[in-house]
Order: structure tokens, then C-alpha cells, then sequence
């Protein structure tokens, strides 16, 4: 990434991208490749750069890895003109008839803003160096849509409790009979209907809280009240924050799971502010995200030709 930026600019960037991850470098391919001029500012944090190997990618039969697929991405963006950086939007506002935004002691002006800063998994509580280990190992997965698949007919544990956590065990339940739901904390909070679903299912349910996690060999092993229990894979169902300060900070509107509402065009309702990925309501897949992208490009493009003449 460009590690220079001026502190100020007299220029106005057609589109300001904040965030990195499938959906912000899609939308940065389609802008720069519509002869637009674009700028991407991320901080390191996407969630597809942790995944050690996805298999559920479309045209990567033999998997690749979030890091890889992100910098193939990041390179094609920037063969096709799109600036990159890595750093921090600080905060971002309306003046006039542009978007300003902050980076450290720089002011960036846009005509256009697209925020694709995703979202960040709560995480069980476990010492970090455990957590990035049993990541990149694959005992720890947090997305059984993208990889449920890679555990069938295992031993797989779920750690959540209420209608979040019924919810992953009975999906995980599709791929393998051996799945116990974790409560994290203490008691589960299980309802007798909820309670009477586990069973029809055959699952297991057992109470925390989650006093140890220790990775052996293939498998990792968490230590209950009741003793250590092994499993081929953990999956946390704990919920995620959405990153839309940023887009709070400016007046967009925000469900009550704090995701940022778009129209189908990936408009918010702020003028010339867009969103895509994991920071909007919808399916969290890497293809999903990548559309969005696609759809959000398109529309900043067909809004701006509104605005004035793009002709060459």
C-alpha cells in the first residue's frame, strides 16, 4: 500500500473506500476500472484475512487462504489505478456538497463515500495467542455456513446459548451427529421448547462457563465444570459488532443489530454515501460481500455521471 498521502489535497477523489475486505477492494477494481479515481483506506482488520483456507470460495477448488485471496485483490486494484493505504479513517462529515474524511493529519475530499468496514467476531474469552493458534488451525472456526462442510461426520462444539446458539448447533446438526452446545458463561438460557429442539436433534447440551482451552493435536479441548471434553472443531456463537461508527457519525441510519440500512443500489440514506459487506444486513459470504461491492461501484459510477459528464 502507498505509505504517503499529503496532509492536504486540492484534488477530489471520486470515491473514498474505507475498509479492504472483499467488498471495499471489489468496488475499488470496478471505480478504478470505470476511470474513476479512487482511494482505499483500511486498517488491517477483515475478517476474510483471518481464514486460514476457504474451500466455499466459487473457483478455487482446492481452497485458498482470506490473506492471499485479499492480495491478489489488492493488486488488481491497484494495476487498474486505485491508490491504496494502510491507515485509520478517524471520522468522517458532510461539507460543502463533499464528504470529508479524516486520516491522522490528513483531510481527504470525496464526492463520494463507500464504508465496507465490516465486522468483528466477539470471541470466547481466551488468551489471544490460543485464539490466533487454533484460528490458523482450523479448531476454531466462526462461519459454518463457509465450512461446516469441513467437519462432517466430527465432533464439533458450539459455544452460545439461547436462540443464537440453538440456532448454529441445529445448522452444524446437518453435517454431523456429534454436536454439543456450550453455554459460555454458566446455565444455558434454554427455554423447554428450545430444550425439547436439542433433543429431537440429538444434541448435546452442556452448562459452562468455559474455564480453559487447550489445543491437542487435531482437536481442541475445553475444560468445564464438569471436566475437559475434546471436539475436531469449536464454533463460537457469540454475535459480532458491526463497524459503523463511522456512518453514525454522519446520520446514516443503523438497525437495531447496528447494521447500516442501504436501499438495493447499497445506498444509504446520506447523499453520495454508500455501503457494502458484513457492515450491512445479509449473508456474511466473501461472494456476498464481493457483489455488493460490484452493485455499489456500479451505482457510485451511474450517480456521479448524474452529477456531471464522465466522457473522455
Amino acid at each position: 500500500m502507498h505509505p504517503v498521502f499529503p496532509k492536504e489535497t486540492d484534488e477530489t477523489l471520486d470515491c473514498l473506500i474505507v475498509g479492504a475486505g472483499p467488498a471495499g477492494l471489489t468496488a475499488a477494481i470496478y471505480l478504478a476500472r470505470f476511470h474513476l479515481s479512487v482511494l482505499v483506506v483500511d486498517d488491517g482488520r477483515s475478517r476474510a484475512g483471518l481464514i486460514p483456507l476457504t474451500r466455499n470460495h466459487p473457483g478455487f477448488p482446492d481452497g485458498i487462504a482470506g490473506s492471499e485471496l485479499l492480495a491478489r485483490m489488492r493488486d488488481q486494484a491497484e494495476r487498474h489505478g486505485a491508490t491504496l493505504r494502510a491507515d485509520q479513517v478517524t471520522s468522517l462529515k458532510s461539507e460543502a456538497g463533499l464528504l470529508v474524511g479524516q486520516i491522522a493529519d490528513n483531510t481527504i475530499r470525496a464526492r463520494t463515500v463507500l464504508l465496507a468496514t465490516g465486522a468483528v467476531n466477539r470471541r470466547p474469552a481466551m488468551p489471544k495467542d490460543v485464539h490466533d493458534e487454533a484460528l490458523s488451525r482450523s479448531l476454531l472456526r466462526y462461519c459454518p455456513i463457509c465450512d461446516g462442510y469441513e467437519v462432517t461426520d466430527r465432533p464439533v462444539a458450539i459455544i452460545g446459548t439461547g436462540a443464537r446458539g440453538l440456532g448454529e448447533a441445529e445448522f452444524l446438526r446437518s453435517y454431523t451427529k456429534d454436536v454439543t452446545l456450550i453455554a459460555p458463561n454458566g446455565a444455558h438460557d434454554l427455554d423447554p421448547k428450545q430444550r425439547s429442539r436439542l433433543n429431537a436433534g440429538g444434541i448435546k447440551a452442556l452448562d459452562g462457563p468455559c474455564l480453559d482451552f487447550e489445543l491437542k493435536g487435531k482437536e481442541m479441548a475445553v475444560t468445564l465444570p464438569d471436566g475437559k471434553h475434546a471436539f475436531a472443531a469449536v464454533y463460537p456463537a457469540l454475535g459480532s459488532e458491526n463497524r459503523s461508527e463511522l456512518a453514525v457519525g454522519v446520520g446514516a441510519k443503523v438497525s437495531h443489530e447496528g447494521c447500516l440500512v442501504v436501499d438495493r443500489h447499497q445506498r444509504t440514506e446520506i447523499p453520495d454515501f454508500y455501503a457494502a459487506g458484513d457492515v450491512v444486513l445479509g449473508l456474511d459470504q466473501i461472494s456476498h460481500a464481493m457483489g455488493q461491492g460490484g452493485v455499489a461501484a456500479t451505482t457510485i459510477r451511474n450517480d456521479l455521471a448524474a452529477q456531471r459528464s464522465l466522457y473522455r
